[in-house]
């Protein structure tokens, strides 16, 4: 009986821990998603009752004015869509391409100058050539002015996801790399048959985290762009919220009524539009972010 008792008590105390801890989660989740209802809400927003009463999430009246004012260019929309998929894509790809194998290389201990070429990476991180000497580069050597190349070039590599890369090499037992050699593999076939399997969890978070700040790319592309069909999503929305400046408006000549401008709406529908598509993708990679894939590669 008393057996049975501390165990009924062990019960409830999980059920009472268990309770708290979903009520405790689902709490958070609710306060991590109230901003983005907020932001869905407001943009459907009528512009009179965001001045009187603010942005709330249930308006009294539906209105799709910032929506047809920006779907109003729908092909320059599509067109700012298509060039941050691109770049998103191509330098995504490119940037966990080199930045994997520069963590490779600089965790092999029998590469001599491993220390020398991490301390330059290093110190990229600490100092800089500036804005000029960079738009220098870019237009005068390079020639990527008005190049979707000039949006990709500076984001592919970063010194911080470089050495996540070598630090998680460090959790590869060296097994593997020795039995690799000995079956006669290359260093090339190692990085590619070993590691790149077993760096899924690494690569998704560093993936995500270099997808994230292409999609929002924006300065890069009002500093090199020219042609209005090369300009990325998030370039072309701020040109669009800032068409909706009322004294901008005003100053160029144009017959408005204030009423019918949506100035506070319109910048909740560009959240909307550019924040949509890249919150898809999280729950994608989300299930890599798990670490341990390493565990039972070697035994014995």
């Amino acid at each position: 009986m008393t057996v049975e008792k501390t165990t009924i008590k062990q019960d409830s105390g999980s059920l009472i821990v268990k309770g708290i801890s979903y009520v405790s989660i689902t709490f958070f989740a609710l306060v991590c998603l109230f901003p983005f209802a907020l932001m869905i809400s407001s943009s459907f927003m009528n512009e009179q009752e965001i001045v009187r009463e603010g942005y709330k999430l249930l308006p009294k009246e539906v209105s799709f004015k910032a929506y047809s004012m920006l779907l109003g260019n729908s092909t320059q929309l599509v067109d700012a869509y298509q060039v941050t998929i691109f770049i998103t894509v191509v330098g995504t790809v490119l940037g966990l391409f080199m930045m994997s194998m520069a963590g490779f290389v600089l965790n092999r201990k029998d590469f001599k100058y491993r220390n020398f070429f991490s301390f330059l990476i290093y110190f990229t991180t600490l100092f800089s050539g500036g804005l000029i000497p960079t738009y220098i580069l870019m237009v005068k050597h390079l020639h990527l002015k008005d190049s979707l190349f000039a949006m990709i070039l500076p984001g592919v590599v970063g010194a911080w996801s470089i050495f996540l890369m070598r630090n998680f090499m460090k959790a590869i037992p060296d097994s593997l790399y020795e039995s690799a050699t000995i079956d006669g593999a290359g260093d090339f076939r190692i990085y590619w048959r070993i590691f790149i399997p077993l760096a899924v969890p690494s690569l998704a978070t560093i993936g995500l985290f270099s997808a994230l700040g292409f999609w929002n790319e924006w300065y890069n592309g009002m500093l090199y762009m020219d042609s209005p069909d090369k300009f990325p999503l998030q370039y072309f929305l701020q040109r669009m919220v800032n068409q909706t400046n009322l004294g901008a408006l005003i100053n160029s000549g144009a017959v408005i009524n204030t009423a019918d401008l949506p100035t506070q709406s319109i910048k909740m529908a560009t959240a909307v539009l550019a924040t949509g598509p890249i919150i898809l993708l999280y729950p994608f990679v989300q299930r890599y972010f798990v670490t341990g894939l390493t565990i039972g590669a070697v035994k014995g």
